[in-house]
């Protein structure tokens, strides 16, 4: 009897020895690709333009920019007494709009306050400095408080405008109204998926007034069913009373 289960137990420690290549093979076979995945990672990080799944997609929308990357990059500075402004549209319904001022974003992806719809900075026009942001939502949303904020704009404000998505399915006559009172043009036409940036100001000594509009057309969409972003850059004198 002693014999016998001697042998058995040497056989079970032989069973164990015999197991440990194959444990050792499949631990550096799991490292391994642990190691590979880490390394692909790692890489796909220094690329924001990486595309990712292609079903989340839409196609040839340009990606955003990464905290690394200055975010308005505005090229040169104004003349004195100007300040210089940078306004970009939302590209399809995947990347948001930005409106910067003296190249610092007022509105945008690094502030996390901008949204479908329309988007309005209000800045102060004797300064330069923000006094308020909001954005709309002209799809499903409510078009009484893009009506109560427009009439709460001061004399005197320089506001900058930027659309997203979908910017005039709830529009009404009084909200274009409003908006054509800051001298735009453009908003009586704008329609459902349209990009448009616009820069006027609240008072009669606020002159400037510029805007960019791209009509929604399939046929010559960049992105399927919305146009190509729009940008808008420039100089803006100050308010003087």
């Amino acid at each position: 009897m002693l014999t016998v289960r001697i042998g058995q137990m040497m056989h079970k420690t032989q069973g164990s020895r015999s197991l440990l290549p194959i444990i050792a093979v499949l631990g550096i076979i799991f490292f391994a690709v642990f190691l590979i995945m880490r390394s692909q990672s790692h890489t796909l990080s220094w690329y924001p333009e990486f595309p990712g799944p292609e079903w989340l997609q839409v196609t040839n929308v340009p990606k955003e920019t990464t905290s690394r990357q200055r975010p308005c990059g505005i090229p040169k500075p104004c003349p004195e007494g100007d300040f210089s402004f940078l306004i970009a549209s939302g590209a399809a319904n995947v990347v948001g709009p930005k409106i910067c001022m003296e190249d610092k974003m007022v509105m945008g992806y690094v502030e996390e306050n901008v949204g479908y719809g329309i988007n309005i900075a209000v800045v102060n026009g004797k300064t330069g400095e923000g006094m308020k942001t909001a954005f709309f939502n002209m799809y499903d949303g409510d078009i009484e408080p893009l009506v109560e904020f427009l009439e709460s704009i001061e004399n005197g404000s320089i506001v900058l405008i930027a659309t997203y998505d979908d910017p005039a399915t709830k529009l009404n006559e009084e909200a274009r109204r409003l908006i054509r009172e800051l001298g735009s043009s453009a908003i009586q036409s704008l329609g459902f998926r349209d990009n448009w940036v616009f820069v006027g100001g609240k008072g009669a000594d606020v002159e400037s007034t510029l805007e960019k509009h791209i009509k929604n057309n399939r046929d010559k969409n960049k992105y399927d069913s919305w146009p190509e972003m729009i940008e808008l850059q420039g100089c803006l004198p100050r308010y003087l009373e």
